[in-house]
């Protein structure tokens, strides 16, 4: 019998424009777990329309629609994997990396199950495959000093990083990784724990 793939997609938007934004994270946070581990280079998948990477069981994933619109490509990848959209929720198939507003810059939490918190890219992958309970890396954009309603979000996670912020960003990152492979060695309750 087959081996269960674990899908790891990281969220972003496509194009230079968006390349070195804090909306970004996810597709960066997938590089670096590549590259840490081996991978082969990303390929394009023209029919499900993402960049794919595959080494033995893992499967790493970078949707080049925009974020609004990543939910088709998920539930594609689900479908041609042969997961059925139940065994994929179960125990660590599916894993999102995201940015996450409600987090201050640098902060990483894991959750599993939990709502979009108005999320565009998550409302359209649960408004897909019809279930929030999928295992999310979540990684911080929002400023430190951030006053809820003085300004619009949208203009912090679509910024570049200056020079201050990449020894945030390469220091989320490196976390990052480590998080991905906890959930992979030892599962996503005990990643919890250690990350949370």
């Amino acid at each position: 019998m087959e081996k269960t793939k674990t899908l790891i997609v990281g969220l972003g938007n496509p194009g230079q424009k968006y390349k070195n934004t804090w909306h970004n994270l996810g597709f960066w946070a997938v590089d670096e777990f590549a590259k840490n581990n081996d991978f082969p280079n990303f390929r394009l998948d023209k029919k499900i329309n993402a960049l794919i990477s595959q080494k033995e069981n893992v499967i790493l994933v970078k949707p080049q629609a925009f974020m609004n619109n990543s939910g088709q490509i998920v539930k594609s990848l689900l479908t041609k994997h042969r997961h059925s959209i139940a065994m994929a929720m179960l125990w660590r198939n599916l894993i999102i990396i995201h940015d996450d507003a409600d987090l201050e810059k640098g902060v990483l939490r894991i959750s599993k199950d939990r709502g979009t918190a108005g999320h565009k890219g998550l409302d359209s992958i649960v408004g897909n495959i019809k279930t929030k309970n999928f295992v999310r890396i979540r990684l911080g954009v929002r400023p430190k000093n951030y006053i809820p309603g003085s300004k619009s979000l949208k203009r912090f996670v679509l910024k570049k990083f200056n020079k201050a912020e990449e020894k945030t960003v390469r220091e989320v990152l490196i976390k990052t990784n480590q998080a991905i492979e906890a959930i992979l060695e030892k599962g996503v309750v005990k990643a919890m724990a250690d990350f949370n």
